[in-house]
């Protein structure tokens, strides 16, 4: 019995000592693993993957996101892929047509929107907006022999608009004949082709598809001046914050400038 009770006692001491050395080699990676990974860390909280920067685009709007040579590129692309690498995140833009990228942010599909997205206070309920990275504004466009050139003119008119725009909005303020698109530019091709009476869109977007070929033209004066933003989920002020001081550098340090210039042959930040 002596033997026995000896035989347990042993058992269990060497089993503490088997826990103890789990414990403490359990507590020593940990330390390892927090002081050796604070950078992957820190951008799991903020990114829904860690070390890597999640972004949203359509890739149907000529210059800012399209496909060329089957790679995704343009202007809001490129932007996307500098804040990611000046935030030492790998960058992967993903896309989806217009109308569903903002809930894809709300829901978490998303870490940002790096998509044209004019700042409205209604979006603003949605999201949370960086500071504009440009200034643009919607524009009639019309054949050759069109003669609309205001928004009173878009009555009895059947108008082509990209879904769930701010330009969707503001036409159904003057007609219900709207016929809508999952790109601006799909609409103006759709214009030139004899559907429609009129699209409105960005004014950028709508010269810079008639510079690429597109018979249509500009009518009448501008219809607004918007800021445009990157948006995040709701309350991820750190990502927010993160962003703002890279658009700053960027701005700052002339690769802003730089790309505005290759796609649109002058500095978008600013008003015309």
């Amino acid at each position: 019995m002596k033997k026995t009770w000896k035989t347990i006692a042993g058992v269990v001491f060497s089993l503490s000592l088997l826990v103890s050395g789990c414990s403490q080699g359990a507590s020593t990676n940990s330390a390892v693993g927090q002081a050796g990974g604070a950078t992957a860390g820190n951008a799991s909280s903020m990114t829904k993957e860690a070390g890597v920067f999640v972004y949203a685009a359509s890739g149907e709007y000529q210059p800012f996101s399209y496909f060329k040579d089957g790679q995704l590129t343009g202007f809001d692309v490129e932007i996307g892929n500098e804040i990611a690498k000046r935030l030492g995140l790998e960058p992967k833009p993903v896309t989806s047509p217009f109308s569903g990228i903002i809930a894809g942010v709300k829901e978490g599909r998303y870490d940002a929107a790096i998509a044209s997205h004019a700042i409205t206070e209604e979006r603003k309920q949605q999201v949370d907006f960086a500071d504009p990275y440009y200034l643009s504004g919607g524009q009639l466009f019309v054949r050759p022999d069109g003669t609309i050139s205001t928004l009173e003119g878009l009555k009895g008119k059947e108008v082509a608009v990209a879904l769930g725009t701010t330009h969707e909005k503001m036409a159904r303020e003057y007609t219900d004949n709207i016929k809508t698109y999952d790109s601006d530019v799909t609409a103006l091709r759709a214009l030139e082709q004899g559907k429609h009476d009129v699209v409105i869109t960005d004014s950028v977007v709508g010269e810079i598809a008639i510079g690429q070929g597109l018979k249509l033209k500009k009518s009448g004066s501008p219809l607004s001046e918007v800021k445009h933003g990157i948006a995040v989920r709701k309350g991820n002020t750190e990502l927010l914050n993160k962003i703002n001081e890279v658009l700053k550098q960027m701005m700052e340090d002339g690769t802003y400038v730089k790309l505005s210039e290759k796609y649109f042959n002058r500095d978008i930040s600013k008003a015309e």
